[in-house]
């Protein structure tokens, strides 16, 4: 499911902000709203994706978000003869809020 910026900035606030680690300096962003977690799209329905974090981090900075962190999976759980993980093995990092909205950043596409 995934949900517009537009739509987010009718939000009061947002439970969890999640930046996916996808791989080398590629991040895709969703949020927690309601208990629901959702992909966040352009206001053309684009998923958002980013090769600077930062640039991510610097535009939710307008909005009231409780927590913001960085999740990561690995995929070497996959690997062949390895044994079946019982578990998850995500990993989220919490982000601290740095004031870093500026135009000087990266933009996201």
């Amino acid at each position: 499911m995934t949900i517009s910026l537009r739509q987010l900035k009718k939000r009061k606030t947002l439970d969890k902000v999640i930046i996916h680690s996808l791989d080398l300096c590629l991040y895709q962003a969703s949020v927690l709203v309601d208990g629901e977690e959702q992909f966040v799209t352009d206001n053309h329905g684009k998923l958002l994706r980013s090769h600077n974090v930062l640039a991510f981090q610097a535009m939710f900075e307008s909005f009231a978000v409780k927590a913001f962190v960085m999740r990561h999976q690995s995929a070497y759980d996959e690997m062949v003869g390895q044994p079946v993980r019982q578990g998850s093995n995500v990993l989220e990092v919490p982000f601290g809020n740095n004031r870093l909205a500026s135009d000087t950043l990266p933009t996201v596409h």
